[in-house]
């Protein structure tokens, strides 16, 4: 994961394109009524740059190396926003990945890095990550990584043009122990092979 550069802008925007339809279903849309958002690439980069810079935000690019040697490849992007400091001192969780390279692992690991440094850097206490229920490779993602369920927020999020029903899964810094992408690669190491039909 890196920060998300204006240089990024091309493969970006081509990873985006090429996966429009694919993301249409779970991504964030903005209610009739509402002032428009960044308009550019480089316009949300400003934006969630300054964001970051005022720790409300931490905007992150996912890439993805298939094989040594080989430049890694922009896989999706990850974003922990709300964050709040002080009593409540948490944040949330939302990405996207790449159609081609969805079911490789890349979103569960890069969502326990993500955790472990909201936790262990910047010393929140919790991480939310909200899903619709018909999103059932963001379900695997929560599942696998033990992230508790914490029950359904209706109409919770604006997303493909109208309110959606969400569920709510959450982490507090000490179920993780040693850190979630450790305890996620342990898990992965023990799991049983999958086996036909």
């Amino acid at each position: 994961m890196s920060p998300m550069r204006r240089r990024d802008q091309a493969t970006w925007e081509q990873v985006r394109r090429r996966n429009a339809a694919w993301l249409k279903p779970w991504e964030a849309t903005l209610p009739p009524g509402s002032s428009l958002g960044p308009t550019s690439y480089a316009a949300l980069v400003r934006s969630l740059g300054r964001q970051a810079r005022d720790d409300r935000m931490l905007p992150w690019l996912v890439f993805y190396e298939d094989r040594p040697g080989r430049p890694p490849e922009l896989a999706g992007q990850l974003t922990v926003s709300g964050i709040v400091g002080g009593s409540a001192s948490w944040g949330q969780i939302g990405y996207w990945v790449d159609q081609r390279l969805a079911g490789r692992g890349i979103i569960p690991t890069a969502v326990a890095l993500a955790v472990d440094y909201c936790f262990s850097v910047m010393r929140l206490h919790r991480i939310e990550i909200a899903i619709r229920p018909e999103n059932a490779a963001s379900l695997r993602v929560v599942e696998k990584l033990g992230f508790r369920p914490e029950g359904v927020r209706p109409r919770y999020l604006h997303i493909d043009g109208d309110w959606r029903d969400h569920l709510v899964f959450a982490l507090n810094a000490e179920e993780v122990g040693d850190g979630l992408l450790r305890r996620y690669e342990s898990l992965r190491l023990h799991r049983p092979p999958a086996t036909g039909s």
